[in-house]
């Protein structure tokens, strides 16, 4: 189930970032408003994402959540996601997500400190990913995808039980 984004709802979340960045940018000073993208491409169960990539900023926003809780979304959601990108505009990459300087920034905007949402996400889409089986010596595992093609890619996994060698089934695949 996918949910379009509407213009008008775009334009009231760059509304809501451009208020709280002028917050920020008056506290700490600086002269001009950091560029950001923002997308509303995210599944799963999480409503927004901060990503950094050097001085590149992306916010992630999950439009599934956001038309379901849109008044709450636009307040919270977004402003969370924002803190991340301030905090680390701010005070740099080795901060913890949710530690003291991201909190400070909560409180700068006026939104409580809270890591977690409590949205309803059973219409969320999640990505399911497909799973190989694999054995050691003492049982069988099941891998995604990504640790499959890393294997066969060269990379090497072992049990933590009995320390051998994970070794891909005949069969493989399990769905």
């Amino acid at each position: 189930m996918t949910f379009p984004v509407s213009p008008r709802q775009v334009a009231k979340i760059y509304h809501r970032l451009g208020e709280l960045l002028t917050v920020a940018a008056q506290h700490f000073g600086w002269k001009a408003l950091p560029a950001i993208e923002v997308r509303f491409d995210l599944k799963g169960r999480a409503a927004g994402q901060m990503r950094a990539k050097g001085k590149q900023l992306i916010l992630r926003f999950n439009p599934v959540l956001m038309q379901q809780n849109f008044d709450h979304f636009v307040q919270v959601a977004v402003g969370h996601e924002l803190a991340h990108a301030v905090a680390y505009l701010q005070y740099g990459r080795k901060i913890q997500p949710h530690g003291q300087e991201w909190q400070a920034v909560m409180a700068l905007f006026g939104l409580p400190p809270d890591r977690c949402h409590d949205y309803d996400t059973s219409q969320a889409q999640v990505r399911r990913l497909q799973r190989f089986r694999y054995r050691c010596e003492c049982r069988e595992h099941e891998l995604t995808i990504i640790r499959h093609r890393r294997i066969q890619n060269g990379q090497q996994y072992f049990c933590t039980h009995c320390r051998q060698p994970l070794i891909a089934m005949e069969e493989g695949r399990k769905s």
